[in-house]
């Protein structure tokens, strides 16, 4: 595929995304389309029916999910692959099930890298990355990373320290006739 043609395809699916029009977003992929995404509860999605389940799913729990391009989409070589940049922009004002979350009314913005693989000119895979602690915090009203230098740091340090050293010895090996 030539760039115009992957900006074309990218331009098509994102309109039919944030027009909620789903038969016309899952018909620029694959019946066999692959979609591995950090906010799915499950993934991957395999299939256009599991993207379809997915994206129901999503749009109930965010009815103004918003999908923007925030920066250049960068192509592969080969014509077969590009990375968009996005920003996400959503209110959860529905259940998300599954699971089964409830709505929290809260609002949430975040930014990530969505990688397009293209067969026959559709896409064949989908791998959606971003920060899913950074959504989280803004939907919960939480705070997951301690801050720096706390309490909580400090204790979380400590049991990794504890964790590694009892990985390293029991991956250890051990010498015939040592004390155990």
């Amino acid at each position: 595929m030539t760039g115009p043609e992957i900006h074309d395809r990218v331009d098509g699916m994102l309109r039919a995304w944030n027009g909620r029009d789903l038969d016309e977003f899952l018909s620029f992929m694959t019946p066999d389309v692959y979609w591995h995404d950090l906010g799915m509860p499950h993934p991957p999605a395999v299939g256009r029916e599991e993207v379809r389940r997915f994206s129901e799913s999503a749009l109930r729990a965010f009815p103004d999910f918003r999908y923007e391009v925030r920066g250049a989409i960068c192509i592969g070589e080969d014509g077969r692959s590009c990375v968009v940049p996005f920003t996400v922009h959503a209110t959860s004002t529905g259940g998300f099930d599954p699971p089964g979350f409830a709505a929290t009314g809260r609002s949430v913005c975040f930014v990530g890298l969505d990688y397009f693989q293209f067969r026959d000119g559709l896409v064949e895979r989908i791998e959606t990355r971003f920060d899913p602690l950074d959504a989280i915090e803004q939907l919960f009203g939480l705070r997951l990373r301690p801050m720096p230098g706390s309490w909580l740091e400090r204790c979380l340090v400590g049991i990794q320290r504890t964790r590694a050293a009892w990985l390293r010895r029991a991956t250890t090996p051990r010498r015939a006739g040592a004390a155990v």
